[in-house]
């Protein structure tokens, strides 16, 4: 299966019910490259094969957005001119979870910002031991894990623990954010759920300071909720970071009056940050004395319901399709 015969394909689709069934003949549940991912026990060499098979996968997915976008562009073309048009089919739409992360890699990416990803499945050393908190340390009570092979392999509780990775793998200076799915034995309720989804964001520069971090997430309210967004920070502790604080956004469903949705608190409680502790910087043998960093994760769950005017997280995990955008 060679990428220049599918782009040829690709190519010769006039309409948006051609390109759909292409994308479905080669991208499908049971299309052609997936089918081709079942034979990677049996290659030769299965790292490269596979290597090679999601490199042909990305590359189709993007000659397919692009020419979605040619195809819509000769129907406007057509509707100007009176002539007749082939309708341009919407087939499903974007999870707001995945719409909500996409906006945010796009904030990021502006302000020079990496994606970076990481394993769901760490060890306790990632998930733990080099954010600052020791086997004896109270904070790991605060997370109730939920453990593969206690008590060493467990899900992420968090995407600090994606921090970790980055922090042992890369050499400073560097800017990087992340989203990803998180994991924790908690009640599932209106605002809760055990598998929940945050946005992490860290810097490691020189002359990094508090202002930094605070200026970079008052930009990232106000472009996702629009320059009237009431937002406050409170002094928190997370083992982590030093000093740490708390970003909480006026409840968008109340609007600070109080409700089951924020507790009748007025307040949305959005994530966590702060300066990146010294000894999180010297676990990953980089000099604190040189470089300073600062470090935020928010809850992804909550600024998608914020967005969409979401006020049960289960919606998000579940077959409801509450969400469904109007346009």
């Amino acid at each position: 299966m060679k990428l220049e015969e599918i782009k040829l394909e690709i190519d010769s689709c006039q309409t948006s019910t051609d390109l759909e069934n292409t994308r479905i003949k080669y991208l499908g549940r049971s299309g052609l490259i997936n089918a081709e991912f079942s034979k990677i026990k049996t290659a030769a060499d299965p790292k490269a094969f596979g290597l090679e098979l999601n490199k042909l996968k990305n590359d189709v997915e993007n000659l397919i957005t692009e020419k979605s976008q040619t195809v819509e562009s000769i129907i406007n073309d057509k509707q100007k001119s009176g002539l007749p048009a082939v309708a341009l089919a919407k087939v499903g739409h974007l999870h707001p979870l995945t719409a909500t992360e996409r906006q945010l890699n796009e904030v990021f990416r502006k302000l020079g910002f990496s994606i970076y990803h990481s394993p769901e499945i760490v060890t306790d050393e990632y998930n733990f031991e080099r954010l600052n908190v020791p086997s004896n340390h109270p904070a790991r009570d605060m997370q109730d894990s939920i453990y593969i092979k206690e008590p060493q392999v467990l899900l992420r509780t968090q995407t600090s623990t994606i921090e970790s990775y980055l922090l042992a793998n890369h050499q400073p200076p560097f800017r990087a954010a992340f989203p990803g799915s998180v994991y924790r034995n908690e009640k599932v309720n209106r605002s809760n759920h055990f598998i929940f989804h945050q946005y992490q964001a860290v810097v490691v520069e020189k002359g990094v300071t508090m202002k930094d971090l605070i200026g970079t997430m008052d930009l990232m309210f106000k472009t996702l909720y629009g320059p009237e967004v009431v937002v406050r920070y409170r002094c928190k502790y997370y083992p982590e970071v030093e000093p740490g604080v708390g970003p909480d956004m006026q409840c968008f469903k109340c609007h600070g009056a109080g409700c089951p949705l924020c507790k009748y608190a007025g307040w949305i409680e959005m994530g966590g940050s702060g300066m990146i502790h010294p000894n999180v910087l010297k676990k990953a043998n980089i000099d604190p004395k040189i470089y300073q960093g600062f470090a935020f994760g928010m809850g992804l769950d909550r600024w998608t319901m914020a967005q969409n005017n979401i006020s049960d997280i289960r919606t998000l995990m579940g077959g409801n399709l509450a969400y469904k955008p109007n346009k």
